[in-house]
């Protein structure tokens, strides 16, 4: 095993859910993190990639020895504290209720790689009324990179051949290509490839049931039948959650989830946001990540 793989594994433990306390042996550090040793030799951009790689588009909190501003105990400050300012570089990843960092700091020997696991914390606010369920998914995942896609809707929903829910649109603007608890994964229109274009996708299902007659989807047929089944996210553990075209209010689709097995299909009669809210908040929700996770992140693709 090389070295990053190594270090790799090392955060893989630190990040799973009921791992401990995080307790440095570095003298002079703070509670609340662990640093892990990479060796002078390690390549820092081949071990930022590695991360990416598992982990998904990092944060950059700080470059070159600027800390971004917007840098706060919500969003990445504990990956900052040990080092103060001797930091150069820092690149955040989280995962749960940790932080991953990766980058340089300034020591009386010269610059050195630092990398290491800090407690994460988001301060998630319930639904109240009023509060939309996009909304919710921004407060409960802690997602603060402040982005918003501009989309052409009006193309895509005119190749699909109908509207589209607006709390989707919205999660599309928000978030962009990820999955919410490293779990689901929206599609995404005008996604890379077309697994995970929202168009393209819907396109493939259709041709696929047309030609091979598959029963796949029994009792139900495939969008642009009407009423049929439209695809709006999936996990790499093969389950497909769509929208039932039922109706001319695409505000109105159920939510229809089947995992990889025969006749697994499970009825969600509220939107796709709602579903994602409960997914992350409600231990007895059928797809809950709330009884793996007490804190929620989104892991973006987008690089």
């Amino acid at each position: 095993m090389s070295e990053q793989e190594e270090l790799l594994a090392a955060v893989h433990h630190l990040v799973w859910p009921q791992t401990g306390d995080l307790q440095c042996s570095e003298a002079g550090h703070p509670v609340g993190h662990v640093c892990l040793a990479p060796s002078d030799e390690t390549d820092l951009r081949e071990l930022q990639n590695m991360l990416s790689g598992r982990y998904g588009e990092p944060r950059n909190l700080a470059t070159g020895g600027f800390v971004d501003p917007t840098v706060t105990p919500q969003t990445g400050l504990t990956l900052l504290a040990p080092f103060g300012e001797r930091v150069l570089e820092m690149r955040a990843w989280a995962q749960g209720g940790r932080w991953i960092g990766c980058g340089t700091a300034r020591f009386d020997d010269g610059t050195r790689l630092v990398m290491l696991v800090a407690e994460r914390e988001v301060m998630a606010a319930g639904m109240t009324d009023g509060t939309s369920w996009v909304a919710g998914i921004v407060a409960v995942t802690g997602w603060d990179t402040p982005r918003t896609r501009t989309v052409d809707w009006g193309e895509v929903e005119g190749l699909l051949g109908t509207a589209l829910p607006g709390d989707y649109k919205q999660l599309v603007e928000i978030f962009g290509d990820g999955a919410f608890d490293g779990y689901l994964r929206l599609q995404m229109p005008g996604a890379r490839f077309r697994s995970g274009d929202l168009v393209l996708h819907a396109e493939w299902l259709a041709d696929w049931q047309r030609t091979r007659r598959s029963g796949r989807w029994d009792p139900y047929e495939v969008y642009p039948t009407p009423g049929g089944l439209l695809e709006w996210a999936g996990t790499e553990q093969a389950d497909q959650f769509f929208w039932l075209t039922e109706g001319s209010d695409p505000d109105k689709w159920p939510v229809l989830i089947t995992e990889d097995i025969p006749d697994s299909w499970v009825r969600f009669d509220g939107t796709a946001a709602e579903f994602i809210y409960r997914m992350l908040t409600d231990r007895r929700h059928p797809f809950s990540t709330a009884r793996y996770f007490d804190t929620h992140w989104f892991q973006s693709y987008e690089r």
